[in-house]
């Protein structure tokens, strides 16, 4: 993926470039209604497609070969609209900028209606805010590599759309 990035470019703009690759150019299989399941960058970026669990995966691959500090974070939210309908955990990346000091949350799930996820280092824009009187949560760790819970579904499951309704997990 060297074409989305240059030598000029400081981190901010690689970071940027990169949230905005995978955000809009990665479909989420949920949102496509796809069967496939992926899990590794390469996979991801191969098909172009994948849930927030591999999409998070691409980010971070993409950010570290960059030398781009990034970890992984997690969300507890609901599947679908009321509490009745079950709990899923939610991917998205921090990234840490030396210029800044600091960690930086970005969600690349992708953007749809009811959804705007964006680049953001002075607030978090992420792509589902926690509502914690419904039992949300935010999880306040910054991973090294992927949760285990997370490797175990896509390993475990050959149909997205299934694992997505009925096997992602639904805490850490």
């Amino acid at each position: 993926m060297n074409e989305l990035f240059n030598s000029s470019q400081t981190e901010m703009e690689k970071a940027k470039v990169a949230f905005e690759f995978v955000r809009d150019e990665i479909s989420h299989s949920w949102d496509i209604q796809s069967n496939r399941v992926t899990c590794n960058a390469s996979e991801v970026l191969e098909f172009k497609e994948g849930i927030c669990y591999a999409k998070s995966h691409l980010l971070a691959a993409l950010l570290r070969a960059q030398g781009i500090p990034t970890g992984f974070c997690y969300q507890r939210l609901m599947l679908f609209d009321t509490p009745e309908k079950g709990y899923c955990i939610h991917a998205l990346d921090a990234v840490y900028f030396e210029s800044l000091n600091k960690w930086i949350r970005l969600d690349a799930r992708g953007n749809k209606e009811g959804i705007d996820a964006q680049f953001s280092v002075d607030e978090e824009k992420l792509a589902f805010p926690i509502n914690e009187n419904l039992g949300e949560k935010d999880y306040p760790i910054i991973y090294v590599k992927p949760h285990p819970k997370t490797l175990a579904v896509l390993a475990k499951n050959t149909d997205a759309l299934a694992m997505y309704k009925h096997h992602l997990p639904s805490r850490l």
